[in-house]
């Protein structure tokens, strides 16, 4: 299909889409819009394992939320808008977005290959993983220095990652981090050299692909989805998690294997 802000390739059972809106390099309401269409197809192609994103800016992974739609909103009245402040008539296409990528069983990357701020700073917060480019980059939540506060889950996404302190703290003050500084805190899981970063990157992607995808999928759901219960609730959903990856072909074969001293070739069933 025909794409404006997306480019996709497929590299085995790892699909790279490059988000690419120059010269702004900004997300937009089309380009939201195109990644519900990708995540249809990937819903769809079980041979899908990991999905990286990264940014088609040299030095920009995505800049921030187009501040001219937001500012076209902004001019309009809740009634145009068709909603109340207070009940909002169902969750915007971003929302749903980020929610998808994690309920999705494929591992999502988010390949930060430079600034990353709003928008492109909470798209990536929906991600299983964060990777980011050693440089003079930002990471973060700047809104409140517009008047407005992150409308795509930064609020939510930042408490759970780093507590209600830190979260406040940043968005309050409209907190742009460097790279070192977002992976200190915890926003980030790996820091790689600018030089470096696309083969760092693969790699990590392809060393995903290389384990077993049923195991992958099952310990993901039971993370993200045990994360919001209570514990014993949290419990019985990574029970069922594991009763699942113990019916499984691979789990029968890969353990035997070991036992063996034989090397076990994932099936994905």
């Amino acid at each position: 299909m025909s794409r404006r802000y997306l480019e996709v390739n497929r590299r085995g059972n790892v699909l790279d889409v490059c988000i690419s809106n120059p010269p702004t390099h900004t997300l937009t309401a089309g380009g939201v819009a195109e990644l519900s269409q990708l995540l249809d197809e990937v819903e769809e192609d079980p041979g899908i394992r990991v999905l990286v994103f990264t940014g088609g800016g040299e030095g920009v992974f995505i800049a921030h939320y187009e501040v001219n739609e937001l500012a076209d909103s902004a001019d309009r009245s809740p009634e145009q808008m068709g909603e109340s402040d207070d009940h909002p008539e169902q969750l915007h296409a971003m929302h749903r977005v980020c929610l998808r990528l994690e309920a999705l069983p494929v591992i999502t990357v988010a390949a930060v290959n430079g600034n990353a701020a709003g928008g492109g700073c909470e798209l990536s917060l929906a991600c299983d993983f964060r990777l980011m480019a050693d440089g003079p980059f930002v990471f973060g939540l700047p809104e409140t220095s517009v008047g407005i506060i992150p409308g795509a889950g930064g609020t939510q996404r930042y408490a759970r990652l780093l507590g209600t302190a830190r979260a406040l703290d940043l968005i309050l003050h409209a907190r742009l981090l460097n790279p070192l500084e977002a992976l200190e805190l915890g926003l980030l899981h790996r820091l790689f050299p600018v030089e470096s970063f696309n083969d760092e990157v693969r790699d990590f992607a392809d060393d995903l692909v290389s384990r077993a995808p049923i195991a992958l999928a099952a310990a993901k759901e039971a993370i993200r989805r045990g994360a919001e219960e209570l514990l014993e609730d949290g419990l019985q959903i990574e029970q069922s998690c594991f009763n699942r990856t113990m019916r499984s072909r691979d789990a029968a074969g890969a353990m035997r294997a070991w036992l063996e001293g034989k090397t076990y070739e994932w099936k994905g069933e």
